[in-house]
């Protein structure tokens, strides 16, 4: 499946981490393996988790995450309960950012999509998306999304 649809810019920022459960066999029983997408940055090799450029009047900030999501990491799904905002600052200039962060459950995941030959996309385990996120706030959400997952009062909360 391919979509055709053209990048939108926008105001603020915000980025996703997508996830998903790999089912693993282990000694004869099954054991569900946290899983995050993180993308190449489209200038340099790091990797990342898709960013938002931010929303548009027509759309809310969850709706943007999703939209980014399928336009940089060709994933789509259920974005979640905001992890939290991070102020950061710019690398071009000499200006602060306020960035939000949204889990995203990955419910499909596409062939092609609008960035596939600007950006590669990876599943990682936690710890390794903790050692490929450069930025202090990325490995803070993703701390938060997995103390999150793990807290089952939470994780249920989110499913109501």
């Amino acid at each position: 499946m391919m979509l055709c649809m053209a990048a939108r810019t926008g105001r603020n920022l915000q980025r996703c981490i997508p996830y998903r459960y790999k089912c693993e066999k282990m000694n004869g029983s099954s054991e569900d393996e946290l899983e995050v997408l993180v993308i190449s940055s489209k200038k340099t090799e790091a990797m990342m988790f898709p960013k938002q450029g931010g929303w548009e009047s027509d759309e809310s900030v969850e709706e943007a995450a999703c939209r980014e999501s399928l336009e940089e990491a060709g994933v789509v799904g259920k974005v979640e309960c905001e992890l939290g905002r991070w102020v950061f600052k710019s690398k071009s200039r000499e200006l602060y950012h306020q960035g939000f962060m949204f889990p995203l459950l990955v419910t499909q995941q596409l062939d092609l999509w609008p960035e596939h030959t600007a950006r590669t996309r990876e599943w990682m385990s936690v710890s390794e998306a903790r050692k490929a996120c450069q930025q202090w706030w990325m490995r803070e959400a993703l701390d938060i999304l997995v103390n999150r997952l793990k807290s089952p009062s939470l994780e249920q909360k989110n499913q109501d």
